[in-house]
């Protein structure tokens, strides 16, 4: 537990030789519990325990299939996978990128990172009391104008009061909504994407929160320091849209609540209306 509020969560892994004299491979997996009791952990974790013996021993030339069976017989309400690292000869040919991908894809878990050289993390690694500037964007490709407004954002961010003298993260973002050309996701294409923030040094964040109060609940369970959000002044102006709220019984006024309740910083770039060709900032937005 990180603090008094109980978030149970721990390490498993699991190596073992695909064929006679080969040197070991690994699959380590990072799991929060989400059962509120101590029995029924014990129990998931046996289950979990097992699928993994099971898929590593049968599936290993199938690395999907390895994500698909951790859960058999478990469900995302009482266990969930957020990071898998796979290594040694039986996975030379897997990139942990894609697996990272897959977790989120597959509902294990909604959110997954790595870093810039492509190793997966475990987000309280990167992120815990750690001040977090974050750009949210398709990447397809990465602009000029992607790169301009993470550094006028950063410019500003490194001035506030409570982020200076702090190790602040930098992370790209992209939702399973922005990776998703025709409900399909191009494996090749993804890469692509990732290894040109890559290329610029910065960390990528893969998740399924189409709506930022989720994903600001995300980022607030491993810190309080500040949080940043690059934003175009379009995607703020979609925040005020009320039709994805209607799954909460407090509709748009309980998602400001849960985005807002901490205090995040939104730093909103200006944007030109095609058609009337004025420029619309935060200050100017038609709410």
């Amino acid at each position: 537990s990180y603090s008094r509020n109980d978030d149970w969560h721990g390490w498993m892994g699991f190596r073992f030789q695909a064929a006679l004299l080969e040197p070991p491979s690994e699959i380590i997996i990072h799991v929060r519990m989400h059962d509120r009791e101590t029995v029924p952990q014990q129990e998931a974790l046996g289950v979990l325990g097992v699928n993994l013996v099971y898929a590593a021993l049968y599936l290993h030339d199938q690395p999907d299939e390895v994500i698909h069976a951790l859960m058999d017989n478990l469900s995302p309400e009482r266990v969930e996978v957020d990071m898998a690292k796979f290594s040694g000869p039986a996975f030379a040919k897997v990139d942990n990128r894609l697996m990272a991908l897959e977790l989120v894809r597959q509902g294990v878990t909604d959110a997954a990172m790595f870093t810039a050289n492509g190793e997966v993390v475990h987000a309280a690694e990167v992120l815990y009391k750690r001040p977090i500037l974050l750009e949210r964007g398709t990447f397809r490709p990465v602009t000029r104008l992607t790169v301009d407004m993470l550094e006028r954002a950063q410019d500003r961010f490194l001035q506030e009061p409570k982020v200076q003298d702090e190790r602040t993260v930098i992370l790209m973002e992209m939702t399973l909504r922005n990776l998703a050309e025709g409900g399909v996701i191009d494996p090749k294409d993804f890469l692509d994407r990732v290894d040109t923030l890559a290329a610029l040094g910065q960390m990528v964040l893969i998740s399924n929160y189409g709506e930022f109060h989720r994903l600001a609940g995300y980022l607030f369970r491993y810190t309080k320091k500040m949080i940043g959000l690059v934003l175009g002044a379009p995607t703020l102006l979609e925040i005020f849209d009320e039709r994805y709220y209607g799954d909460l019984s407090g509709g748009i006024l309980e998602a400001f609540g849960r985005l807002f309740k901490s205090d995040p910083n939104p730093y909103v770039s200006p944007s030109r209306d095609p058609v009337t060709g004025q420029t619309m900032t935060a200050a100017n937005l038609p709410v």
